[in-house]
């Protein structure tokens, strides 16, 4: 039993702006890491063309390899309907994801950018996206809103639009909905007033926290989120992440909230993830090995954390 349900996004949001190709095999043992240590929801790869995002081309072969458990969920990028086509294809073959994420941006400027088409085109998209998924009921469609609280060419965005957008993925019959903080502009104060009026104004909404720490406050922010009542969350083991290498926008480190930082946090404060510490601690150090360098995750660096049993012991 757990009290949040996270989703490790190494594999996919993780790798997307690395500048060399990272192994099969390496994804592959990633993701079974992550199986082990106990994760209900990984995300895996995306179905992006291999053109626009070449570090995902074996998209099929990582899902067709990976380690499968029953209750896990299996998470792919699908930003255009042939990119869901593909991720069906490759469930009929037996061994495809079980989440299709569908993404929209906050902004014109941003949906422009990462999209190539406009806020209305693609709206008009996501409907025959989430058609199309729901012929296999075994499907779950997942709503991403970019840029929720920030749009690196525009600026602050107004809350109201981006829950206007949570409701538009609610109509349509995806209740799962993740709120990006694409550039890391959010705050907890205005994490707080979002998250809120969602849970407000859209109880059939399961909104999902997406923090990146490019200006330090993702842990923060992902505390602001539980405290407003969201239980669902993404992280990236070792922090990292950010836009698609082939796409440059934002500056500094783009990554994700730190898995392990996260988790720490979590269970300093007796909330209840459901992982298995030691299994997390070891991928976490897998996955340092395979990109070949100390990431950004302060737990990582500390003998104090995660299983805060020195801590305790010296209480």
């Amino acid at each position: 039993m757990s009290d949040v349900v996270l989703c490790e996004c190494f594999a996919r949001d993780g790798l997307q702006n690395e500048p060399t190709f990272v192994p099969t095999e390496s994804k592959v043992a990633a993701i079974n890491a992550f199986v082990a240590a106990g994760f209900p929801r990984i995300e895996a790869t995306s179905y992006s063309h291999p053109k626009h995002v070449p570090a995902f081309r074996d998209g099929s072969e990582v899902v067709s390899r990976i380690s499968r458990r029953e209750g896990v969920w299996l998470k792919a990028t699908c930003p255009n309907m042939r990119a869901v086509e593909r991720a069906l294809a490759d469930r009929t073959a037996g061994h495809g994801a079980s989440e299709f994420s569908l993404l929209v941006s906050a902004s014109e400027s941003h949906t422009k950018r990462n999209l190539r088409t406009t806020r209305d085109e693609q709206w008009a998209r996501i409907e025959t996206m989430v058609e199309a998924a729901s012929r296999d009921p075994d499907v779950r469609p997942v709503g991403v809103v970019s840029v929720a609280f920030g749009c690196p060419f525009e600026g602050r965005v107004d809350s109201g639009s981006v829950v206007e957008d949570v409701a538009r993925f609610v109509n349509l019959g995806v209740r799962h909905v993740t709120i990006g903080d694409t550039t890391g502009l959010g705050t907890p104060t205005i994490v707080r007033e979002l998250f809120g009026r969602v849970f407000r104004e859209l109880p059939d909404a399961i909104p999902i926290a997406h923090f990146h720490d490019t200006r330090g406050a993702a842990l923060a922010n992902c505390l602001a989120a539980f405290d407003a009542g969201c239980r669902w969350f993404d992280s990236a083991m070792g922090g990292v992440g950010g836009h698609p290498a082939q796409i440059t926008y934002g500056e500094g480190l783009t990554g994700n909230v730190a898995t392990e930082d996260l988790v720490n946090l979590f269970n300093e404060e007796g909330v209840e993830t459901g992982l298995d510490l030691d299994l997390v601690l070891a991928a976490s150090k897998q996955c340092e090995a395979i990109l070949g360098r100390e990431l950004h995750s302060n737990i990582a660096r500390s003998s104090w954390g995660l299983r805060g049993r020195k801590s305790r012991a010296h209480a």
